[in-house]
């Protein structure tokens, strides 16, 4: 039930007076991030020197770049926590929420940096642990990140642990071990009262592994279960228009899109709704959103950092600014390391008519298993733009069976090219036998 805003307004103003000594679920349930922040603000002009205080406001600053999409925010937690920890170094609360932090703006160096001091100060803390194995997994240190992970289950068995495995083992091909732990991390999270928004993104997380499989139907069911625990939640709605483009309901596909991106502009939801607009002979708004997609990409200083994958994918999809799409991709792959910077790397390259450059970087992107329809999809194509006709045939056919539609031109690229591959390899068995007879 709801405390009424008044009365909300008054246990927080005591609790103030008596030093802020409150639990996280009460700001978790009872106010909103704007409050919370112009509360601790208060509260810091008051006594500048209260490092707890100013590692409050950076989580109410987290929380309202997480919630509302304004990453400008994470800059402003980060300077909070930085003056919270020049006050109290020891302070290891902070030191893991400044690696979270930089974890978010894409320095994952520094993430994993500070996640290990915060467990040299604190070796239980197993939410250190999380975000150390999340910086090793975007840096391809897979073996590091599952001992992290494993290292966080054995302190605490929740959402955050659970969901971060299932992202370990979806990367490794072991898709149905992630649902499981997905299931288990949703109702860890809903036993013990977690955020609304850290379990609608579990059930979005579980309806995404769904859909990756071609799940159509068990996929939409997690975004509106998303919905219901967080209204209006951005990634949901962009979950069921992906749904919808897959269903070629496009009108409904392109409102559900409009709606994400009200909330949140995010580059791929721009590209997407472009695709959607094309696919419905509507060129001149597809133009719109495409130009969309740079204007985000190029927006200020943390977004080109934050969104070069994104920008990239786009630029090697729609064949527009191909060299500066291989550039992007090579700065991405020298901050990242993961097997997708790989598979950006690959297609890029392969856009660029470099093939066999394209086709060692695909092998990288390919060594964990990962069952991933686009991936496969990219290596169809590098093997047949270098005459493997076989290996082409079996990544098409791998893409099309993990996922018939996991995107709304490729696919349709992968069947007519799987066709014509297999009449090409008919014909030729027909040419084989009548030459022995």
């Amino acid at each position: 039930m709801q405390m009424p805003q008044y009365l909300a307004i008054t246990v927080v103003t005591a609790l103030l007076f008596l030093g802020g000594n409150w639990p996280d679920s009460l700001w978790a349930e009872e106010t909103s991030p704007d409050r919370t922040i112009a509360l601790y603000q208060r509260l810091l002009q008051r006594n500048p020197f209260d490092a707890r205080a100013y590692h409050r406001l950076a989580d109410a600053y987290s929380r309202k770049a997480r919630e509302y999409g304004d990453i400008t925010y994470f800059t402003l937690a980060e300077q909070a926590l930085r003056k919270a920890l020049h006050i109290d170094p020891a302070y290891g609360e902070a030191r893991r929420h400044l690696a979270f932090v930089l974890y978010s703006c894409h320095d994952f160096t520094g993430a994993a940096q500070e996640a290990e001091k915060a467990i040299e100060l604190n070796p239980s803390d197993a939410h250190a642990y999380g975000v150390l194995g999340d910086a090793y997994l975007e840096i391809g240190k897979y073996v590091q990140a599952q001992e992290a992970y494993q290292r966080m289950i054995h302190l605490q068995q929740d959402l955050y642990a659970y969901g971060r495995l299932a992202g370990l083992k979806s990367l490794r091909g072991d898709t149905a071990g992630a649902v499981t732990d997905l299931k288990l991390a949703i109702a860890a999270g809903q036993g013990h009262g977690h955020p609304p928004e850290h379990i609608a993104w579990t059930q979005w997380q579980l309806g995404h592994e769904h859909f990756a499989l071609g799940n159509l139907g068990e996929a939409e069911a997690q975004y509106h279960a998303a919905l219901t625990t967080y209204p209006n939640y951005y990634r949901a709605l962009a979950g069921l228009a992906q749904i919808r483009t897959a269903q070629q309901r496009y009108p409904e596909a392109i409102e559900l899109y409009q709606q994400a991106l009200a909330i949140i502009p995010l580059p791929e939801y721009a590209a997407a709704l472009g695709d959607v607009y094309m696919k419905s002979n509507r060129a001149e708004e597809a133009r719109k959103q495409y130009a969309l997609v740079a204007y985000i990409g190029d927006l200020n200083a943390l977004n080109k950092v934050l969104y070069n994958r994104e920008l990239a994918y786009f630029y090697a999809d729609h064949d527009l600014q191909l060299e500066a799409a291989l550039a992007l991709a090579r700065k991405e792959l020298e901050a990242r390391q993961d097997i997708h910077a790989y598979d950006l790397l690959a297609w890029t390259l392969y856009k660029t008519g470099q093939q066999q450059e394209a086709l060692a970087a695909m092998h990288e992107a390919l060594k964990l298993g990962t069952q991933d329809a686009k991936l496969f999809f990219h290596a169809g194509m590098i093997h047949y733009r270098l005459g493997h006709h076989d290996d082409a045939k079996t990544f098409l056919q791998r893409a099309l069976t993990t996922n018939p539609h996991f995107h709304i031109f490729h696919t349709d690229v992968a069947t007519r090219l799987l066709r014509q591959l297999e009449q090409g390899s008919d014909l030729a068995a027909r040419q084989e036998h009548g030459n022995e007879q």
